[in-house]
């Protein structure tokens, strides 16, 4: 089978004591009520591929997720350092950093120097502490490169990636999550090496990082992880999605890939938006088509899962999964028929 395809602050010359945050409670407060007002919304997720049905609600809880997180980030450095008869000075803007996806806020500790930052293929020599066991980060001081290697696919080494595409050499900040009560976790990035931003690469250089991610996808779909499989799908889309159009013929494979992956996750207008996208450059595409009809059925637009499902077996007869979700959905079906002749009785007997 084909295997499953699929987002810096302002800097200062001055750097900022951390006796600022060794302030009154009662200014931290104040102080994060001007931090609110000054931040914009973090941005919606950049990929066409994480698009939802309710990105407006989604937009508007990832805000105040970030606004909450920031609050966390004050309380947690006034407890860890105590609390002093000085005045408090106001925190400034740039001392936090919002994840464009709301997954998390980074709070700098100490200013890094310098305007360059991390790219890919640079190697990060990083002092993590107070990462969970099981995070893929080891404690302590850790040699990571960017846009390589196994570290990369689980939950924390993205985030860790997005943070350090944030950094400049010497910054130490805290990070706070915003699906972590605990206290805020410490990443220092003491050098790295020179990189490339992905339009530096050429068009060669680009295809040959996406066959490694669709490789590396692949590999964990079959071994049951098709969350890690999803994001190296969609980093291998983003190099690709940068190339001239047409683009090269990988692109379809690593959409109707993420979405296998993503009907696994439990994202099914996600996989009716890849399957288009396959669609849109290859219409009888027979796995895009039975992945779209099982979207489709599991959203409740049961007439276009079964126009997509009676595609497939109008070239393959003897595709038993099309059959059988047809079958579902046509059960289906007669059951909202019923639901809905009962309703009417309701109304007009």
């Amino acid at each position: 089978m084909e295997m499953p395809p699929v987002n810096p602050v302002g800097e200062k010359d001055t750097s900022q004591p951390q006796q600022q945050w060794e302030k009154n409670p009662q200014e931290n407060l104040d102080s994060t009520t001007q931090i609110k007002q000054q931040s914009p919304d973090p941005p919606t997720e950049i990929l066409e591929l994480r698009v939802s049905p309710n990105q407006a609600s989604q937009i508007l809880e990832n805000s105040q997720g970030t606004e909450k997180l920031a609050a966390g980030l004050q309380g947690n450095s006034a407890k860890s350092r105590g609390s002093t008869s000085e005045m408090p000075e106001p925190l400034q803007a740039s001392d936090l950093w919002y994840c464009p996806d709301g997954s998390f806020v980074k709070k700098i500790i100490i200013r890094g120097h310098g305007l360059d930052k991390p790219k890919l293929g640079s190697c990060c020599r990083v002092l993590a502490f107070g990462f969970p066991f099981g995070s893929g980060l080891p404690e302590g001081w850790t040699e990571l490169t960017m846009g390589l290697g196994p570290w990369r696919e689980g939950t924390w080494g993205e985030l860790i990636e997005k943070c350090l595409e944030s950094m400049c050499q010497g910054e130490e900040a805290e990070l706070q999550l915003s699906e972590h009560s605990g206290p805020p976790f410490r990443l220092t990035l003491a050098s790295f090496t020179q990189g490339r931003d992905s339009w530096e690469l050429e068009a060669s250089e680009k295809e040959a990082l996406a066959r490694e991610e669709r490789a590396r996808g692949t590999e964990l779909f079959r071994a049951g992880n098709p969350e890690a499989a999803a994001r190296c799908y969609g980093r291998a889309l983003r190099l690709l999605l940068t190339l001239p159009p047409p683009g090269p013929p990988e692109r379809t494979v690593l959409h109707a890939n993420l979405a296998a992956c993503q009907l696994l996750l439990g994202q099914p207008q996600l996989a009716a938006q890849s399957c288009d996208r396959v669609l849109e450059r290859e219409p009888g595409h027979l796995k895009a088509l039975y992945r779209r009809g099982v979207a489709q059925a599991a959203l409740g637009n049961l007439e276009k899962a079964t126009a997509d499902l009676r595609k497939v077996l109008a070239v393959d007869p003897k595709n038993r999964a099309a059959q059988e979700e047809l079958g579902k959905v046509i059960i289906q079906g007669k059951k909202q028929d019923a639901g809905l002749a009962q309703g009417l009785r309701k109304m007009f007997g």
